[in-house]
């Protein structure tokens, strides 16, 4: 039996990357998918996968730090799947720069897409969990949300808050038999990766092993939680 058979799970970012290859490993395990993204041909690309596979998949164009956006992509889950089982919260952007010299436009884009974000979709789902009495919250983060990078101030300080954001609704919502987990990934080769000067992407880690962990942490028993966001990287240093 598949483990995750008839649980609707929202994935945020789910056109490409970690987001596509977390939509692809849930959807092997029987979940019922519903993509958000930016661009519509992304995720309905991956939802047409997802249906080539035998599973189900509704595509929703959505900017997460939009609320009106992520009320609608929240009402179409019920609307076409009645409940909503499982959130990732994936969909981030990256802005380069050191903070004093970073734009306040930049700053901005950053905080509303990787936090606001979450916050929103999370505030969403929560009434719907609670009222189910179940539920998980996936968050993917970063290594930058445990370390310090000069020049990634914006990103890492948004993840840095994310991993705090988790540990807060799990503390708040545990009674509720909700679980949320906080993945923080090194570097992984995706669309906004590939190519950069300097990176060996045979060292990287790829969507695939984010996926892998995201499986496992949402099909254990219902008791058991991880207190601490988990950090996922390479043996060795994929930057040559």
């Amino acid at each position: 039996m598949k483990r995750l058979n008839q649980k609707t799970a929202i994935i945020t970012g789910g056109g490409t990357g970690i987001g596509r290859g977390i939509a692809l490993a849930l959807a092997q395990e029987g979940a019922r998918l519903v993509l958000c993204g930016r661009r519509l041909e992304r995720i309905q690309s991956v939802a047409s996968e997802v249906q080539a596979m035998g599973g189900e998949a509704l595509a929703v164009q959505a900017d997460v730090s939009h609320e009106q956006d992520v009320a609608r992509l929240t009402q179409a889950a019920i609307e076409t799947y009645s409940r909503v089982d499982i959130l990732v919260n994936n969909a981030a952007v990256f802005e380069d720069g050191e903070l004093h010299a970073l734009s306040i436009e930049s700053w901005d884009r950053v905080m509303a897409v990787n936090l606001r974000g979450a916050y929103l979709c999370i505030r969403q789902v929560l009434p719907l969990m609670r009222a189910q009495r179940s539920g998980q919250i996936l968050n993917i983060s970063s290594e930058s949300g445990i370390e310090y990078y000069r020049g990634d101030g914006a990103y890492g300080l948004s993840k840095h808050a994310l991993n705090d954001l988790g540990e807060y609704v799990q503390r708040e919502n545990q009674d509720f038999n909700i679980r949320v987990n906080t993945i923080c990934p090194g570097m992984v080769v995706t669309e906004m990766t590939k190519g950069s000067p300097g990176l060996n992407e045979e060292k990287c880690l790829y969507p695939e092993d984010i996926a892998d962990l995201a499986i496992w942490l949402l099909t254990r028993r219902e008791n058991i939680k991880i207190g601490t966001p988990i950090l996922i990287q390479t043996m060795l240093n994929p930057w040559e």
